[in-house]
């Protein structure tokens, strides 16, 4: 009987779900999302990014914000407030409501329970600082925590196993970690955001690409309908699907509890084919 639980447990569907710095920027958005979440009837992760807190804090303590291609340049002063926001302020109000609709929620960044180790990046002509690129995702934390019905709430920061915080792409860490655990479960994975999928017109929110297989990426990208910032956040999505998840979906985060709860069809969903 004990090695039957194993093996069911095993199957489970998990849902991974990664929610856009626009959603947490907006406070009613947020809660709406965070409602929705709360009510979603399987095992479940939450992985954010930080918004536009982190900058604006760094605003009021005189810090100098520097991005290059849209990827921030993280210092020490840099990462102790990426490290106060992120892995404090976004995660612990992101807790405390869940906790309001019921929903058992724990903050973890890369470090805690050696959850996500990684290395500062090594680039050729570009000193990003104390950014992370993911080496390894030990995913023994989450299974622990949702077999306890916990939810995790991940915020975007890793570890380098020598006494450093690094600052991560949360897109990036959200298919990281959905690819470790597809290799033992189920896994569906949505990044929600503001927009209603991929779109065939940034003007026109109900012009939809519902379905796109990785052999079409390129394609889309050569007529500018993958665009900017939604580059990285598709290559991570190629990325999942290459190694190992089914299925991606792209969509409004208003949209995601009617296709988890009642298989609704909105946004765009990536298959491998």
């Amino acid at each position: 009987m004990y090695f039957t639980f194993i093996k069911t447990f095993a199957l489970e569907e998990i849902i991974i779900i990664k929610i856009g710095g626009n959603i947490i920027d907006d406070e009613q958005a947020l809660s709406k999302f965070l409602h929705d979440f709360s009510a979603i009837n399987k095992q479940k992760i939450l992985i954010h990014g930080g918004g536009k807190s982190a900058t604006d804090l760094s605003k009021q303590l005189n810090i100098e914000t520097k991005q290059i291609d849209g990827r921030r340049i993280t210092d020490e002063k840099t990462l102790d407030v990426v490290t106060m926001v992120y892995a404090g302020l976004v995660n612990k109000k992101i807790i405390a409501k869940l906790q309001a609709h019921h929903c058992n929620a724990l903050g973890l960044t890369g470090a805690d329970a050696n959850f996500i180790e990684a290395h500062k990046r090594n680039h050729a002509t570009i000193d990003f600082g104390f950014v992370g690129d993911i080496d390894k995702v030990n995913p023994e934390i989450i299974f622990d925590l949702l077999h306890k019905n916990i939810t995790p709430v991940i915020a975007p920061l890793t570890h380098n196993k020598h006494g450093n915080l690094l600052n991560t792409n949360a897109d990036t860490i959200a298919s990281s970690v959905a690819v470790e655990l597809s290799k033992t479960k189920k896994v569906t994975f949505f990044y929600c955001f503001e927009k209603n999928g991929l779109l065939n017109n940034l003007h026109d929110d109900y012009s939809i690409i519902e379905h796109v297989n990785t052999t079409e990426i390129e394609q889309l990208k050569e007529k500018q309908i993958i665009t900017n910032g939604m580059i990285p956040k598709i290559d991570n999505i190629a990325n999942a699907l290459n190694n190992g998840v089914e299925k991606v979906i792209l969509c409004n985060a208003h949209n995601v509890l009617s296709i988890v709860n009642e298989n609704a069809k909105f946004g765009t969903t990536f298959t491998l084919k």
